[in-house]
């Protein structure tokens, strides 16, 4: 053979062999991902049995203030005790009731120069008990604000939803006469207004705060210079509302606090006008009884081991479903400066497009949170991933939005495939749909993405709360 047929043959040889290489490698990386998940001793079977109840027919979906909704309450709260938790500071419960006010249009009437309109095309939403306006006509005020109500039109030419919206970020009293060319749009809005709207009651603040109102009608009348008149009433109704609470005192750092999350409440049942014969539940398996089970057995996981430096909260919210007012609610019992981070984990009952048991977190430039984790988590071959649906919004969709509007690096972690995901908000998100070994390993993976903040390895940059959205 000769010397350059030789070199040939060995340069085979080694070009062979490179596979072979890469191969053993990945094995050995893959291995070490999973000895170090499976050193992470969270029972299947008992992350099985919390979904299990939490997403169960007997408990109606889980509807903000039903019964159903209270006993789910009464279960996390017994897994917590269990666990070794004890309540917040000040507090005797796990339980941290609070209350709500629903404002219902129960009547209105309106004139515009005399013209009594019909109702069908009149439409509030307020937090007034009692509305009695008299808009006296343009001719004797120069501003569009008369008798302190400000006087909108929204012509054909205008789009309808960034008029709405924009009004509805200024607060106060707002008549808008809407042109027919928007009667499509003006019937969605006006089935949304009958609804009314839900505030959160915190005592002496709240009356100190005053109402806000937009009345508006479908008309061909200049509603820009008439003169108008409205009485309209609310019908107000105070309910009932639990987060649960449980604490971890920390060792050496016991004045910061990591936050784990998850919002119990879901949907209850169909409306009687939409039901059919079949399955009329929602039983929010996976949206969130499966980020409910993450903190039962994260709390539970951190409580064995008994050295948590930081003091860590775990916190199951309801009211996320009809406007995050649990958590809205929570952030005003402790000082946000106080939180390092909060864990708000979403929907991790099914794989995610990165694999079994892996997960993403929303807002990950809003922190340096997804950096440092994922800096730790190199060396056991694993990683957090960025939000790969940044078009839906999703930072904003849950109750992380609410700590991190008060500078909090709050984010949401999630696996779902929001994008193929066929039971989102169905009656079919019930256990049949998950993944419950996938889930298992999100909460295990969790466990050791997020133990260096538990150690006090790391403390991430604040969120910048002038660029979070109200």
């Amino acid at each position: 053979m000769s010397l350059k047929n030789l070199k040939l043959k060995k340069f085979k040889l080694k070009k062979l062999a490179l596979p072979v290489i890469s191969l053993s490698l990945l094995l050995t990386s893959s291995h070490l991902m999973a000895n170090v998940i499976e050193r992470v001793d969270i029972s299947f079977e008992q992350v099985t049995k919390d979904v299990i109840y939490l997403a169960d027919d007997s408990l109606q979906g889980r509807a903000n203030y039903s019964k159903e909704l209270a006993q789910a309450a009464d279960y996390i709260a017994s897994r917590f005790k269990n666990s070794g938790l004890t309540p917040m500071k000040n507090s005797s419960s796990f339980l941290q009731k609070f209350t709500t006010k629903a404002y219902i249009p129960s009547d209105i009437e309106l004139s515009i120069n005399g013209q009594n309109i019909s109702q069908e095309n009149v439409s509030m939403v307020s937090t007034l008990a009692v509305i009695d306006w008299t808009i006296p006509d343009k001719s004797s005020v120069k501003s569009t604000t008369r008798n302190n109500i400000t006087v909108h039109t929204i012509t054909k030419e205008d789009d309808f939803r960034s008029v709405i919206k924009e009004i509805n970020t200024q607060g106060g009293n707002h008549f808008i006469g809407v042109s027919p060319a928007h009667k499509e749009m003006f019937s969605r809005y006006q089935a949304y207004f009958k609804r009314g709207i839900t505030k959160l009651e915190l005592g002496e603040a709240t009356k100190s705060v005053q109402g806000g109102t937009i009345v508006m009608a479908i008309t061909d009348i200049n509603t820009a210079t008439a003169e108008l008149k409205i009485t309209a009433s609310n019908t107000i109704t105070q309910n009932e509302l639990i987060n649960v609470v449980g604490v971890l005192p920390g060792t050496t750092h016991p004045e910061e606090i990591v936050l784990y999350s998850a919002h119990y409440d879901h949907l209850g049942t169909q409306n009687s006008e939409n039901k059919n014969t079949g399955d009329v539940i929602f039983n929010g398996a996976d949206d969130d009884a499966s980020g409910v089970s993450a903190v039962l057995n994260l709390a539970q996981y951190f409580a064995k081991k008994g050295n948590n430096k930081r003091t860590l909260m775990f916190a199951t919210f309801s009211a996320e479903e009809i406007g995050g007012y649990g958590s809205q609610y929570f952030s005003k019992q402790l000082n946000p400066d106080n939180i390092t981070a909060m864990i708000n984990i979403e929907m991790i009952g099914k794989p995610s497009k990165f694999g079994a048991g892996t997960v993403w977190m929303t807002g990950m430039e809003r922190s340096s949170l997804g950096e440092l984790l994922n800096k730790e988590l190199e060396a056991y071959k694993m990683e957090v991933h960025a939000d790969p649906y940044p078009e839906q919004g999703l930072f904003y969709r849950s109750d992380n939005a609410t700590l991190a509007r008060q500078g909090v690096p709050a984010h949401s972690f999630s696996s779902t495939q929001l994008d193929k995901d066929e039971h989102y908000h169905k009656v079919s998100d019930d256990i049949e749909s998950l993944d419950l070994k996938s889930l298992h390993k999100v909460i295990q993976s969790l466990a050791i993405a997020t133990q260096p903040l538990v150690d006090a390895k790391i403390t991430p940059s604040r969120i910048d709360p002038n660029k979070v959205k109200n």
